[in-house]
């Protein structure tokens, strides 16, 4: 009984074979066909609520991280992330941040050679606030700035035109920094030399005019091989008649504070042996420095060193010396009163009263805090109130009355350098320029970012632009805009 039965279940089961081949092939076809449907009808429901990575493709970039992993968004798929030290890697955290930078620079650019910069807010152009003006809703001070902002929205880059003996060297030679003086007539600047060191000049501006927009450069006639830290114009003589330079020192050679004659880079005095017009100062490691312009110290100058503050009388030779518990990485004097505001890399900002001599209570003044090591003061016209910058990339209005944040300008971009701020009340403008390279306006009124501007070469460490601001280059007549020094270029953003 039993071997019958195997020998028909053998029988059977041969003879059903191909039925039940055809039964799966059909059965698994309406299986497919049933199962692509219900992930349609998923996906219809669940799209919306949870993204899948299918869905970076239609314009969604957003995928979850994966350690170790990066997830391409033309691709639509990960890859792995090799270690960082391989020279032959082509896909390492570095590279792929460098090739996001450089296609948001590129598209930024394409804006902006398009002309697709649109107003810095809805609504905002010069009808309508004309017509509140009219109707007495906004007073003149504020429909001036508001103008201002308008224009900086809108401003064109054009090349300028750098005429010089040395033709040459000014190719060559990378601005490694650009400073407006006071009445924005000339620029001091800063060219790094291809041997090691800096070159330094003068660029007059009253021949910034369109359509030319054509500048004299004066070449210095030596060169240094130290690193220039800090810069700021000096006015001993009469104002903005000296540069005042920090240098680092350099092997066996100390450190010193450099006063700088402005007429130096000009031919006006050609007998004459401008090297016994130099005013060195032995002063090693100063992180910053500035010029005294009160009444009361008007022929000082202060130096932020390493846990000291050195204030010099350029006239008497006198030197007053202050302790402090931090690096100071930024200074400015007030005008109205006689204090000196420092920035240290521990993040506090405080102020001293030149009126002191000793080192008690009374000295230090206004403290404030930042969480990072603070890069950049800048005192406003009224005195009540400061800017202060950090490498956290945070940019702050603080009230000085009250010792507390009333503002707070957002996008800069800083880690570790030191970045200066630039501001200008007349036209409501604050600009910076962050590591990422961009140029960053904002109004400073009410904290909006009116324009950003990317760098006309790729992103780099090495190359984060140089700007001067002014709404009146070459002169009372002259012409208002932003001056942008990169590599051996120089251009200009006009409002006119």
């Amino acid at each position: 009984m039993n071997k019958s039965s195997r020998q028909s279940r053998k029988r059977y089961g041969r003879r059903s074979h191909p039925q039940n081949s055809w039964f799966r092939q059909h059965s698994s076809s309406e299986r497919c066909t049933t199962g692509a449907q219900q992930r349609a009808q998923d996906s219809d429901h669940s799209d919306e609520e949870c993204p899948s990575a299918s869905s970076n493709t239609t314009g969604d970039t957003s995928a979850p991280d994966l350690p170790g992993y990066y997830f391409d968004p033309e691709k639509n798929r990960y890859f792995r992330l090799l270690p960082g030290h391989n020279n032959c890697n082509p896909l390492t955290k570095e590279s792929i941040r460098q090739k996001e930078m450089e296609s948001k620079r590129l598209q930024l650019l394409e804006e902006e050679e398009k002309k697709k910069k649109k107003a810095a807010r809805m609504g905002f152009n010069t009808s309508s606030f004309l017509r509140k003006s009219q109707l007495g809703f906004l007073n003149f001070t504020g429909y001036c700035r508001l103008a201002h902002e308008l224009r900086v929205s809108c401003m064109e880059k054009k090349k300028v035109h750098i005429q010089s003996a040395e033709s040459s060297t000014v190719i060559s030679d990378p601005f490694s920094l650009i400073l407006a003086d006071t009445n924005s007539d000339r620029l001091f600047t800063v060219n790094d030399v291809d041997v090691g060191g800096s070159k330094y000049g003068v660029i007059n501006l009253s021949g910034l005019k369109t359509p030319a927009l054509e500048v004299h450069m004066h070449k210095n006639f030596y060169f240094t091989n130290r690193k220039v830290n800090s810069v700021c114009w000096a006015s001993l003589n009469h104002l903005d008649s000296h540069v005042l330079l920090c240098l680092l020192g350099f092997a066996e050679t100390p450190g010193c504070a450099t006063l700088i004659p402005a007429s130096l880079f000009t031919s006006s005095h050609p007998g004459v042996d401008r090297r016994g017009m130099l005013c060195s100062f032995r002063i090693p490691g100063a992180w910053s420095c500035a010029w005294c312009l009160n009444v009361q110290a008007n022929t000082c100058f202060s130096t932020g060193l390493s846990r000291r503050i050195l204030l010099t009388d350029v006239v008497t030779g006198h030197r007053q010396s202050y302790k402090t518990n931090s690096d100071v990485l930024a200074q400015q004097f007030a005008i109205l009163t006689p204090l000196l505001f420092n920035g240290c890399r521990s993040g506090e900002i405080f102020a001293i009263d030149l009126r002191s001599r000793s080192q008690g209570k009374s000295w230090k003044t206004t403290c404030l805090f930042h969480d990072s090591a603070v890069t950049s003061l800048r005192i406003l016209q009224e005195e009540q109130s400061i800017l202060a910058s950090d490498m956290a990339g945070k940019i702050k209005l603080w009230d000085l009355r009250n010792k507390k944040c009333i503002r707070q300008y957002e996008g800069h971009v800083n880690e570790y350098a030191c970045l200066p701020l630039h501001v200008h009340e007349e036209e409501g403008i604050l600009v910076a320029v962050g590591q990422d390279c961009y140029t960053r306006i904002w109004s400073l009124h009410d904290a909006h970012l009116l324009r950003t501007i990317p760098s006309p070469y790729p992103t780099s460490k090495a190359d984060i632009p140089s700007v001067a601001f002014s709404s009146q280059f070459g002169g009372v007549q002259g012409s208002p805009g932003l001056l942008m020094a990169v590599r051996q270029d120089l251009y200009y953003f006009s409002y006119s």
